[in-house]
């Protein structure tokens, strides 16, 4: 993957991530300064930690969990997506980093991770069909 392919990744990514939390107000919140700036700021530094964990774990997830996509006909990738989104609010926890402004939380349990996983991958397929794509 090109370097200017993940740049158009985090940035769908993020758009994909900031209409979630507008659409599930109540359950999926980008946690940020309150500034415009810092919105823009939380959202795009969320996404980076989004695809880097998608990047790196789930490659190694997918594997270990072929049997589960094999007998749920693909399904389990609901679950997936919903553990990676888990990994990345785990890893933008605010006290990890102090008093740090940004980060993404998801309240009200698993079946809200996997509604949040759902909707941004249904959004990343439609913006990313309007996105750039990698000329050959």
């Amino acid at each position: 993957m090109t370097c200017m392919n993940f740049v158009v990744r985090v940035l769908v990514t993020a758009l994909a991530l900031w209409v979630t939390s507008l659409v599930i107000p109540a359950h999926v919140d980008i946690i940020d300064d309150g500034t415009r700036g810092g919105t823009v700021l939380a959202v795009l530094v969320v996404a980076l930690v989004f695809n880097l964990v998608h990047l790196v774990v789930k490659p190694v997830v997918k594997v270990l969990s072929v049997p589960l996509y094999i007998l749920t006909l693909g399904l389990f990738t609901l679950v997936v997506n919903a553990f990676m989104l888990w990994l990345t609010t785990w890893i933008t926890d605010k006290s990890w980093f102090g008093d740090q402004p940004w980060g993404l939380d998801i309240n009200g349990g698993f079946w809200w991770y996997v509604l949040a996983a759902l909707i941004i991958a249904i959004l990343q397929v439609v913006i990313g069909a309007f996105a750039p794509k990698r000329r050959s």
